[in-house]
């Protein structure tokens, strides 16, 4: 079989245009921690996305365990509250919750767009009290969300959209917008990257006026001006300068990565469009065979990777030929988290035998989609395939 140019799960989207541009803000500027353009970088992002607020912070996982804490504490969550999670997803999604003192109940996931699966979320509605769900849009791909909020009419929702940017639902409106907070990454191998970093975004003014507070420390300071007076008021005996009305977190991102997103924000559209065209034509050319667990086709996805699942469960022959074509993989996520030594004291709520997250973990893997990939690449990915299924 012939070896093509080697297939990495991202390149380098960092361009020299970008590294100038950091380069002269460092050169020139006075201030590098979180300032003016942190600030700017939030707005136009908000802008973007269509919401009210947005907070920069140190990555995505940061993200995540800012939203929750502050999630806990504005909507009176007690601790042993018990939280809605997929059993696959990236493991900053549950650690948080962990952390606060709240219970994650693990959700079987379906193999259409690897989200919860609806009829588990039913059978668990009938065995838990859940006080929140924490969404995750996983590899591109919409949540049936408004699914959930029917099972779940009381529940608190909380997207992650970390790897799937500008994914929409079926009305066209981007995720991450329309619940109670929606978490984004911008790691070096996501949409767009600040090197590390990460927004949490709402429209909820109380909530983003407590997670102003809690990213840097919790102090009054960081807060809305109004409330900053409020504050102030209610304290006279504290300095406000060092007042504290939260436990908080330094999560605070700086300025030169803010430089780098505001360049990099001006292209994520059209690279998000070229992701979507790479993953329509890897769907048409999936569909045609079924050896391989089809994904579902939704027209406003934001692929970030191409899943691979196999019927007949050989993927080990399958990984052995990628590494010989110098394809880089990996698990689709965490394929089964309860499956990790961190969560093994938790079980899957379900009462089928075989799970589809089992059938995800043992027989799937994901190759990388980005705006760098060509169709001749997934055209070669294809003849893999076809060899593969002959074995």
């Amino acid at each position: 079989m012939s070896v093509m140019v080697e297939w990495n799960l991202m390149e380098d989207a960092i361009t020299f245009r970008d590294r100038m541009k950091m380069a002269w803000f460092l050169l020139t500027s006075d201030r590098l921690t979180n300032g003016s353009k942190v600030r700017e970088f939030e707005k136009q992002w908000s802008e973007w996305l269509g919401v009210d607020y947005s907070l920069y912070v140190s990555s995505g996982s940061t993200a995540n365990s800012l939203l929750v804490s502050a999630v806990k504490e504005l909507y009176n969550l007690q601790d042993g509250d018990k939280v809605l999670v997929p059993a696959t997803t990236w493991m900053t999604n549950v650690a948080p919750l962990i952390q606060n003192n709240l219970e994650p109940i693990f959700c079987d996931i379906n193999l259409n767009n690897f989200s919860f699966d609806i009829e588990e979320a039913k059978y668990i509605a009938t065995q838990h009290d859940i006080k929140a769900v924490f969404v995750t849009h996983l590899i591109g791909l919409s949540s049936d969300v408004e699914y959930i909020t029917d099972i779940f009419p009381n529940a608190i929702i909380m997207e992650d959209v970390c790897e799937s940017h500008g994914v929409t639902d079926p009305s066209g409106k981007k995720r991450g917008t329309q619940y109670t907070g929606g978490t984004f990454s911008f790691y070096f191998g996501h949409h767009m990257t600040t090197i590390e970093g990460g927004m949490v975004s709402t429209n909820d003014i109380n909530l983003y006026n407590l997670m102003k507070m809690k990213r840097s420390h919790g102090m009054a300071r960081e807060a809305l001006p109004e409330k900053f007076e409020l504050y102030k008021t209610q304290n006279p005996e504290i300095d406000p300068a060092f007042l504290f009305m939260t436990d908080g977190y330094n999560f605070r991102n700086h300025e030169i990565c803010a430089v780098l997103g505001l360049s990099q924000l001006k292209r994520l559209s059209k690279n998000i469009q070229i992701r979507r065209e790479n993953f329509d034509y890897y769907y048409q050319r999936l569909k045609d065979m079924d050896q391989f667990y089809l994904p579902q086709y939704q027209f406003g996805n934001s692929s970030f990777s191409f899943p691979i699942i196999s019927k007949n469960g050989n993927i080990e022959k399958l990984k052995g030929m990628l590494k010989e074509n110098k394809i880089e993989y990996r698990p689709i996520i965490s394929g089964n988290l309860l499956r990790h030594p961190a969560f093994s004291k938790y079980e899957l709520c379900t009462e089928r035998e075989v799970s589809n997250v089992e059938i995800l973990h043992t027989q799937g893997l994901y190759v990388g989609n980005s705006q760098f990939v060509t169709k001749k690449q997934i055209d070669h990915l294809f003849n893999i395939l076809g060899e593969y299924v002959k074995f």
